[in-house]
C-alpha cells in the first residue's frame, strides 16, 4: 500500500463519519419535531373543543331571561381572543407560548365567573342541556391537561437531542433551536375562591 493513500483512506472515513453523524442528527431532529408539532396540534384540537362548548353553553345561558349580562359578554369577549392567537410549533417561541397561555388563562377565569355565577339561577342549573355541557367543559379541560403534559412530554427528548454537545454544533447549522415548555398559567399555584353569595 502506498504511504499517500494511508491519510487519504483517514480522511475519506472522518468525512463519511461526519456525514452521517449529521445526517443521523438532521433526521432524529425532523422526527422529534415532527412529534412537537402533532402534540401541539392535539393541544389546539382540545382547546378547540372547549371553545366549541363555551358557545353552546352561552347560548344556553342566554335562555335565561335573567341572567346577568356582564358575565356572558366577558366569557364572549375572552373567546374571542383566545381564538386570535396562533401559534406555529415548529418556531414556538417563550413569548407566544406565554401569550397564548395569557388568552387562554383569561377564557378559563371567565368561565369560571359564568359557572359561579349560575349557581345563583336554580332554574339553570337544573337544565338538562346546561348540566351535559358543564360535564362536558370538565371533561375538555381534564383533555387540555393531558394534550399539555403530553406536549412537554415530547418537548424534553427533542431538547436534549439539540440541546446536547456536539449535537448543539449541528443544531445551529441546521437551525434546530430548543423549544419552550408550556407553562402553568400565572396565578395558578393560587387557590380557586369560591363565592356563592348574592352580590
Amino acid at each position: 500500500m502506498k504511504k499517500w493513500l494511508v491519510p487519504v483512506i483517514v480522511i475519506l472515513v472522518i468525512v463519511i463519519g461526519v456525514y452521517k453523524w449529521g445526517v443521523g442528527f438532521n433526521n432524529t431532529a425532523i422526527e422529534l419535531n415532527e412529534s412537537v408539532s402533532e402534540s401541539w396540534a392535539n393541544v389546539e384540537t382540545s382547546y378547540q373543543r372547549r371553545n366549541d362548548l363555551i358557545g353552546n353553553l352561552v347560548n344556553t345561558v342566554q335562555g335565561a331571561a335573567d341572567y346577568e349580562r356582564g358575565t356572558l359578554v366577558e366569557v364572549i369577549e375572552a373567546r374571542a381572543k383566545a381564538t386570535s392567537v396562533n401559534i406555529d410549533p415548529s418556531n414556538i417561541t417563550p413569548e407566544q407560548l406565554a401569550q397564548f397561555n395569557k388568552v387562554q388563562g383569561g377564557l378559563s377565569g371567565a368561565l369560571k365567573s359564568l359557572l359561579v355565577t349560575v349557581e345563583r339561577y336554580p332554574e339553570l342549573k337544573a337544565n338538562e342541556n346546561f348540566l351535559k355541557l358543564q360535564d362536558e367543559l370538565a371533561s375538555t379541560e381534564n383533555q387540555i391537561l393531558t394534550a399539555r403534559t403530553r406536549f412537554n412530554e415530547k418537548i424534553k427528548p427533542y431538547n436534549n437531542h439539540v440541546k446536547k454537545f456536539p449535537n448543539s454544533i449541528l443544531a445551529g447549522w441546521f437551525n434546530f433551536e430548543g423549544k419552550p415548555y408550556f407553562q402553568a398559567e400565572a396565578g395558578a399555584e393560587k387557590p380557586v375562591k369560591v363565592d356563592f353569595s348574592k352580590k
